[in-house]
């Protein structure tokens, strides 16, 4: 299926030369004068080298047919890490370069969409927010304002990330797992 470069997010799986890659990262860029282009960081299924391409935003680009559906995870092992299909109770091996960084965000339970190919786990898609617990902060400062001020901060999954001067230790934030930004404090 064809596909405007400029609609390419990260978890989509594309063709390109007969081979397929899976986008790790997209960027649109629209300079002030100047055609605007797509950068993309993908890394090739096949043997797992990573590559990066730059297209006009209107040019087309091959997206590939792939079996996208839910899967739960269960948990990691030698093997990799281990998600089961919540209807039909299939369980699936995935590699550990398949799951790539997004390790961090993954729990118990966790319900993310797993992208295969002919049977092979190709590509993971994770929640746009995840709740994480804060285990170690900086104290508050009486006096400092929320406005534009934050402090780092480390979540129970070994994340840093940086927070408003109101969040402490013990503390549920909502972070974006794009970016790894504080969203909100989690609503219990």
């Amino acid at each position: 299926m064809k596909v405007i470069a400029s609609s390419l997010r990260k978890g989509n799986v594309v063709e390109l030369d007969g081979r397929l890659y899976a986008v790790l990262k997209a960027e649109n860029f629209h300079p002030g004068k100047g055609t605007p282009v797509t950068n993309v960081e993908m890394r090739r299924i096949s043997d797992g080298v990573k590559v990066s391409e730059r297209w006009r935003t209107t040019e087309t680009v091959e997206k590939a047919t792939v079996d996208e559906r839910e899967h739960d995870f269960l948990y990691e092992d030698g093997e990799g890490f281990h998600f089961m299909e919540p209807t039909t109770y299939d369980q699936v091996a995935v590699h550990p370069d398949v799951v790539g960084d997004g390790k961090v965000y993954l729990s118990e339970g966790m319900r993310v969409f797993l992208k295969t190919y002919e049977g092979v786990a190709i590509a993971i898609e994770f929640p746009q927010k995840v709740v994480v617990e804060i285990v170690e902060t900086e104290p508050v400062v009486k006096g400092q304002t929320a406005s534009s001020s934050y402090k780092p901060a480390i979540c129970s999954n070994g994340l840093r990330v940086l927070v408003p001067p109101f969040i402490a230790s013990g503390i549920k934030i909502v972070i974006n797992t794009d970016d790894n930004s504080y969203v909100e404090r989690a609503r219990d």
